[in-house]
């Protein structure tokens, strides 16, 4: 998407400055900085100035599923936000991944199944059927989302806020991949999380709504829609397969998703990073 456009000026612009750089200087925010969005594109439309902000490259897309009494409300299932390539984690050798969580704000983990594409999807497609997702996949993957904001009650606040700050993702941590995964069935892929040793939800492909590639199909839709079509490469989750499971800094998280493996994650309290040139994406 072309953010050379964007202006100074006006409230999404406003409200996504303060959100940027309260993640930059990881401090929570007790209230949401401005006007609150009250239908998902006025919360895409702080978001793509946001993005425009971060100055780092999209490495993928998380998807998210919106809470029935929401989805009635504002005509959609799911929504998306950006993972960013520095915050990709590629876990390897077993060595845990790393969660910097900013203090008094919302910090919470997700088992996740994530592709990654194998061909750029066609920039002028705006529609995908499940077997249009699949015929771009490369891999798919077992993962943790983590999720993250300077908003403490991002989600109580609604899909609308959510989407506005980055659609709440702070991260991925990226496994092995599953062999085989296009011939296994929805009860073959289960997992379960545990924080600091304690199981706190299971799940699986069975637990996402419509199924991974229906996350997958929405993520390909909707992003092309707004000016981002996926590229090969991309990293998509398809929803949190366990539930939403919130994690303090110093706590430690385990995901186990069976025979394909499992992942581990430490939390720490997040530090003030230095800001990046603006509209450096």
């Amino acid at each position: 998407m072309d953010t050379s456009t964007i202006e100074d000026g006006g409230e999404d612009s406003a409200i996504a400055r303060r959100l940027v750089a309260a993640r930059r200087a990881a401090q929570a925010l007790p209230d949401y900085p401005g006007t609150l969005p009250r239908t998902l594109d006025e919360g895409y439309a702080v978001q793509d100035r946001a993005i425009a902000l971060w100055g780092q490259p999209i490495a993928g897309w998380k998807v998210g599923r919106i809470p029935d009494a929401w989805e009635r409300r504002l005509g959609e299932e799911r929504l998306v936000g950006p993972i960013f390539a520095d915050a990709v984690q590629l876990a390897t050798g077993g060595h845990p991944g790393r969660f910097a969580a900013i203090g008094g704000g919302f910090a919470a983990v997700e088992a996740e199944f994530v592709f990654r594409l194998g061909a750029d999807a066609p920039p002028e497609r705006t529609e995908y059927s499940h077997e249009d997702a699949a015929a771009l996949v490369d891999v798919l993957a077992i993962g943790i989302e983590l999720a993250g904001s300077p908003l403490p009650d991002i989600n109580l606040l609604g899909p609308p806020i959510v989407v506005s700050d980055f659609g709440n993702n702070a991260g991925l941590i990226v496994g092995p991949e599953i062999p085989g995964w296009r011939d296994l069935a929805d009860a073959e892929l289960r997992c379960e999380t545990f924080i600091d040793g304690r199981s706190v939800g299971h799940g699986g492909a069975g637990s996402i709504a419509g199924g991974l590639l229906a996350a997958l199909a929405f993520a390909l839709s909707r992003c092309a829609q707004r000016g981002y079509p996926l590229k090969a490469g991309m990293w998509v989750t398809t929803g949190a397969a366990t539930g939403i499971h919130d994690i303090l800094a110093g706590q430690s998280a385990m995901i186990s998703f069976g025979r394909w493996g499992r992942l581990h994650c430490e939390t720490v309290r997040a530090a003030s990073v230095d800001p990046q040139p603006e509209n450096a994406a």
